[in-house]
């Protein structure tokens, strides 16, 4: 059931490769409740990815971009606001990629230049993104800035590799950019600590069944789906939660908070 929560908003949303994608769920019911948006992934990954079926679906433009490009951002920002005639009401970072996890290096042994990489691409990349909308002023007020983030950022999770240092940093971006958003533009900037999600990135994590069972069993809820996750977003980006910033939000179906749970131990 949809409530027309962001109707007239209009946002951005990075990250939708195929149907797995959270990003892509998350355009699904930005639309649904009544928002329109711009879609944007990098070149490379919109050649193998399906980005075009779903914007052909929600009457979306693609606008491509990598995220580690300045100018591409720029590029993007500037022709996101005269699509749509004004400014932003909401962007999602979905973005994430770690090549010694495809390379299958371990934590004790990486490749610094692709650590490097991967901190450019699944942090710095969030903060190339809001560096951007500040200097273009493209938020309009009260707007809703949100990127996808994991717990590994403050626990041990250790086949989860060098990305939860990535979402450590991401996490702090967050906190920094929000602060300054929020004293300018009443902008809100948040991340989403969201459960194991099956989707085609997660997936490539080293260990993801055993990991997604573990904590299915041990969250008091289950895990929280990709389609639960865009639902939250969806809140997240409406006028609901205007005074929540700055926050990295568990949506996780209570496994944050579980020390231990009885049935892991039948």
């Amino acid at each position: 059931m949809n409530h027309n929560l962001l109707q007239g908003k209009k946002g951005i949303i990075f990250g939708a490769l195929d149907e797995q994608s959270i990003a892509w769920k998350v355009a699904e019911q930005c639309t649904a409740e009544g928002a329109q948006i711009v879609l944007t992934n990098a070149p490379v990954a919109m050649r193998f990815g399906k980005i075009h079926e779903l914007a052909e679906k929600i009457h979306a433009p693609v606008i491509p971009a990598d995220a580690t490009s300045m100018e591409d951002l720029e590029k993007l920002v500037s022709e996101s606001v005269a699509h749509f005639g004004g400014g932003l009401d909401f962007v999602l970072h979905s973005i994430g990629m770690s090549l010694n996890m495809r390379k299958k290096r371990e934590y004790t042994d990486l490749n610094h230049d692709w650590m490097h990489k991967t901190l450019d691409i699944s942090a710095i990349s969030f903060h190339r993104v809001m560096q951007t909308l500040w200097k273009q002023d493209a938020m309009n007020e009260w707007g809703s800035i949100v990127a996808l983030s994991y717990i590994a950022a403050q626990r041990v999770f250790p086949d989860y590799n060098e990305m939860a240092d990535a979402k450590a940093l991401l996490e702090s971006f967050a906190r920094s950019f929000g602060y300054h958003f929020g004293q300018r533009k009443k902008v809100r900037v948040n991340t989403v600590s969201q459960s194991p999600t099956v989707t085609t990135a997660g997936s490539g994590v080293k260990g993801f069944d055993d990991f997604f069972s573990y904590a299915e069993k041990m969250s008091p809820l289950g895990n929280a789906s990709a389609e639960d996750c865009a639902r939250f977003c969806a809140v997240l980006f409406s006028d609901y939660t205007r005074m929540v910033t700055m926050q990295n939000l568990y949506h996780d179906g209570g496994f944050s908070s579980m020390g231990v749970n009885p049935a892991l131990l039948q």
